[in-house]
């Protein structure tokens, strides 16, 4: 039996090892009679097969169940190492239970089902808040790290964790680290209390408040940090890179056996964080690659025989390269890191039982130019990497591949140094915008992305559970075993009907 006590302000606490869980069902009868069984909030839950009439059952067309061999990947749980005191949420209080959510609520990752075949799907514990919480808010001590490069919407992300633990329960001691991993242990550096009225306004300007950079992880000295300090909540906000020394930290402090919740927020601008729909700042990226674009179009029909050459981040994918070309539907040349092109051509190649022509870039451009005496280039910070002097190359304190050679500026060597072996007139107009591009602040859409990824990060963090990060996947948010983000990247699928899409906009041949 578990031993309840009261508390100081009078409230009931309930001592456990384990976490309570809400019970699905009896929460889905309450909110029928309470909110009418065709309200949102009712179609935002769980179709339980056992609640539904039968003339509810014969409208749908399959049955979802629980598998007892499946593997379910859930996140940790303090109380899998440690003891945890369990009350009910101060959400509660506000008669918001309509808004918890089941500590069982799953959301499937395949969605894609089959008429004729048995499917399976993969699935991550549901995002939001739980109406039993394992920690008072009063005994919370927060700290918010940004890591990692630049990107719109660091400080909006900033500012909901903020808000959500201060407003939503309550918690007065919030702290932010200054410039990345190494502010947990830099004497210089000062770790400062934060406040409501320093944080109010953030989310109007680009950049992080907090100053953020690339490496500086030292575990030990970290974790020593965290427990000097004593750090109960961890937020960090960061890319794979940054996700896999969080990694080390959760694994630390929980050999430690240490009652802290260790929480990631996945960041990265080239939107390549593998399973979750799409990074925050992505969007606003796009937008502003497309005002870059916009302008490379004004100068190149401006001049004659002009060329408009555009680099775009995406050191190891496409992503905004690809989106940024859809959105503006100017483009005639998109290069990209998972498609080769090459400069000379053309060459011959078979297809079927002909044979046809395979252009270089060059050929193409001047095709272009022939035909309607103008042509714009996007280029992805990573393609054309076989074509570099690959000696060139180191890495960064994050560990990520740094180019020496600037791809962009390479490739606008390579077109005119051609154009003036072919003697042909020609102007290019070279554009890289890409720290205009990361330090503006968030668009609409992506300030209300993180706003609600910076909520649901601190409702997992009073859930309990630890080693986790909150994504997008399916566009429900969900919390993701951090091992499961940091190996692989989301690739752009040159076989999808999104770079399908691409080539049709375009319609530049094949390249290599």
């Amino acid at each position: 039996m578990d031993d309840e006590r009261g508390s100081e302000d009078g409230s009931t606490m309930v001592e456990s090892a384990e976490i309570k869980r809400t019970d699905t069902m009896e929460l889905l009868k309450k909110l029928k009679v309470t909110v009418g069984k065709d309200a949102a909030s009712i179609h935002d839950h769980p179709k339980i097969k056992t609640l539904i009439s039968e003339e509810e059952v014969a409208m749908y067309s399959k049955t979802i169940g629980p598998d007892p061999n499946a593997h379910f990947n859930e996140p940790s749980k303090l109380s899998d190492w440690c003891e945890v005191n369990v009350t009910r949420s101060p959400l509660a209080e506000d008669k918001k239970s309509a808004s918890f959510i089941s500590p069982n609520e799953t959301i499937l990752v395949d969605v894609i089902s089959h008429t004729k075949h048995a499917t399976v799907s993969r699935e991550f514990l549901r995002a939001g808040p739980r109406e039993l919480i394992a920690t008072d808010p009063r005994h919370v001590k927060a700290a918010i790290v940004t890591c990692g490069g630049l990107c719109p919407g660091l400080n909006t992300v900033v500012r909901e964790v903020f808000m959500a633990l201060k407003n939503l329960y309550g918690v007065e001691q919030i702290y932010g680290i200054p410039y990345g991993y190494k502010g947990f242990y830099e004497p210089d550096l000062e770790i400062r209390l934060l406040t409501e009225e320093f944080v109010s306004d953030i989310h109007h300007e680009g950049g992080s408040v907090l100053g953020s950079s690339r490496g500086g992880h030292h575990t030990k000295m970290i974790c020593d940090a965290i427990v000097d300090f004593e750090f109960n909540q961890v937020y960090i906000i960061g890319g794979d890179g940054t996700h896999r020394g969080a990694i080390k930290i959760y694994e630390e402090l929980k050999s430690r056996k240490l009652k802290a919740s260790i929480i990631g927020i996945p960041k990265t601008i080239d939107n390549d964080i593998a399973l979750i729909d799409r990074s925050f700042g992505f969007d606003t990226a796009v937008e502003e690659a497309q005002r870059a674009i916009d302008s490379a179009k004004t100068e190149a029909i401006s001049a004659f025989n002009g060329i408009g050459l555009v680099k775009l981040m995406g050191r190891h994918s496409g992503h905004i390269a690809m989106f940024s070309t859809l959105a503006s539907r100017d483009v005639d040349v998109c290069l990209i890191p998972e498609v080769k092109f090459v400069l000379e051509g053309p060459n011959v190649m078979h297809s079927s039982s002909q044979l046809r022509q395979r252009q270089g870039l060059f050929a193409y451009l001047e095709k272009l130019l022939h035909q309607k005496g103008h042509a714009v280039i996007v280029i992805a910070e990573g393609a054309g990497e076989e074509l570099l002097d690959q000696s060139q190359m180191t890495r960064d304190a994050s560990g990520n591949v740094k180019k020496t050679q600037d791809v962009g500026l390479w490739l606008k060597g390579q077109i005119v140094d051609h154009f003036k072996t072919t003697k042909e007139d020609m102007t290019l107009k070279y554009i890289d915008p890409t720290y205009m591009i990361r330090t503006v602040a968030a668009n609409a859409s992506d300030n209300l992305y993180c706003g609600v990824l910076g909520q649901n990060a601190v409702h997992g963090a009073f859930a309990g559970l630890s080693g986790f990060t909150v994504g997008l996947i399916n566009t429900y948010y969900v919390y993701i075993p951090m091992g499961e983000i940091s190996v692989g990247r989301m690739k752009v699928d040159v076989h999808s009907r999104m770079w399908h899409r691409v080539i049709s906009t375009t319609r530049q041949p094949q390249l290599y």
